[in-house]
């Protein structure tokens, strides 16, 4: 290996080290609200079980689809920069930054059909449903945590969003830049860091209820 390779890969590694510190510290705080989310379901696990029944799993699902597409296409992007394809590289971060704008507007027809039907934490929280119009203990508080979840993960995606976008024009505009391996490894770990965040909140949000 050449003084030059061998400098780019230590630079990689470094970036890639100083990123996954990053990506711990995010994980501690997601780690508190799953932590809260078992509690919920422990302590009260019909309120729990009949909110998830009433989250909207073809969304969820499609969503879900969604992401997973998203991160085989920024994998394509990392892999296309790494093997010296520059030209692949910015089509594919932007049809990934394309897919989570989808995910954003899948998820605002949500919040906004779940705001119709009155699941929303606060005196006009309903459920419908429920056994003689009586909201079951700890729905509310299921969907308090549903829309931290969901809202802190929807604006973590915003950031990659914006980072997919100007890494597109980057390396569009100057591929000798942004489409260096530190570059395209450190934006392909966040992305996927955002994606298995939402494999995990998933099942919880949408199946749990629905398993039970």
């Amino acid at each position: 290996m050449s003084a030059v390779a061998a400098a780019r890969e230590s630079r990689r590694e470094t970036a890639e080290f100083g990123f996954w510190v990053f990506l711990a510290s995010e994980l501690m705080f997601f780690g508190g609200l799953f932590f809260a989310y078992t509690y919920g379901r422990i302590s009260y696990p019909d309120g729990w079980a009949a909110a998830s029944r009433a989250t909207d799993v073809v969304i969820g699902t499609a969503n879900t689809a969604v992401l997973l597409t998203s991160s085989f296409l920024v994998a394509v992007a990392v892999a296309a920069g790494s093997a010296g394809r520059r030209r692949w590289v910015a089509p594919m971060l932007a049809a990934t930054a394309a897919l989570g704008v989808v995910f954003l507007v899948l998820k605002g027809i949500e919040y906004r059909h779940d705001w119709t039907q009155g699941l929303f934490p606060g005196p006009s929280f309903r459920l419908d449903g429920a056994t003689g119009g009586a909201v079951p203990a700890g729905a509310q508080l299921f969907y308090m945590l549903y829309y931290t979840m969901t809202g802190v993960h929807a604006l973590h995606l915003t950031v990659g969003i914006a980072w997919m976008m100007i890494a597109a024009y980057g390396a569009h505009r100057e591929p000798g830049v942004w489409c260096s391996p530190a570059r395209l490894a450190v934006a392909g770990l966040y992305w996927h860091f955002v994606d298995i965040v939402w494999i995990f909140v998933y099942p919880l949000i949408y199946l749990g209820g629905r398993a039970s």
